[in-house]
């Protein structure tokens, strides 16, 4: 049988979701505590690759496993990190796959503008002012382009740099605001590329027509500073 795993974590300490040789991985915690409970190799899949640093609220994995899996939830998490949770694992249909079945994904990138303990971790400080209104015209043009080459992390191996946003804006909560972005399928480091782009815009270091010639030219050279890990999170997964 097929089971879905919904999770959540804090990928502070963790060098991304994929297992890597030299570092401790979400995936691998994971693996490692199923493979624990179910007494046999346990590999699991993946709906999308965070990068080290980057948290999540909603994370999908699957696995296969020929039994039921009662209880799972509630022992998995007695000996999974503290950073790590599973809400919920499901059956699903032996051709549903965590990653290639998944229909959108959604990511917030945060930014707080006041000096905050509280927020340090999972936000970033913008420490001078940003002009939101123009960076959401500058977002708003994101929807009308299908390669994001642009944004993509440099020598990386991707077969395509086509993807279809849905979705790109910032909202305003007092002296918070977060980038919220949908699409289908999201390039490596890509969101984070966007938002250090935007806050160029924001910074009336590049105009609205600059921001547009960034994403038709291709070059990742052009586009603006890859933001800080800390402040993203993979928010939603749709299937």
């Amino acid at each position: 049988m097929r089971y879905f795993v919904h999770l959540a974590y804090d990928g502070t300490r963790y060098h991304g979701w994929q297992i890597q040789p030299n570092g401790i991985s979400v995936e691998g915690e994971i693996e490692r505590c199923l493979s624990t409970l179910l007494r046999q190799p346990i590999d699991i899949m993946g709906a999308g690759r965070t990068d080290a640093g980057v948290h999540a609220r909603h994370m999908v994995a699957h696995f296969d496993y020929d039994s039921s899996v009662d209880n799972l939830v509630y022992r998995l998490n007695r000996i999974l990190p503290p950073d790590i949770t599973v809400y919920k694992i499901e059956p699903v249909s032996p051709d549903m796959h965590a990653r290639f079945s998944a229909t959108s994904r959604t990511y917030h990138y945060y930014i707080h503008t006041q000096k905050s303990p509280f927020s340090r971790n999972y936000s970033w400080y913008c420490h001078y002012d940003l002009d939101f209104p123009l960076m959401n015209e500058a977002a708003s043009l994101l929807l009308k382009y299908s390669d994001f080459a642009s944004f993509c992390k440099s020598h990386t191996d991707v077969k395509t740099t086509l993807c279809k946003v849905t979705e790109a804006k910032f909202y305003e909560n007092e002296d918070s605001y977060y980038f919220r972005i949908t699409a289908n399928r999201f390039l490596r480091n890509m969101v984070r590329a966007i938002v250090g782009t935007l806050v160029d815009v924001g910074r009336h270091r590049i105009s609205l027509e600059e921001f547009q010639h960034i994403i038709e030219q291709g070059k990742r050279t052009n586009a603006g500073e890859s933001m800080p890990a800390h402040a993203l999170f993979l928010e939603k997964i749709e299937y």
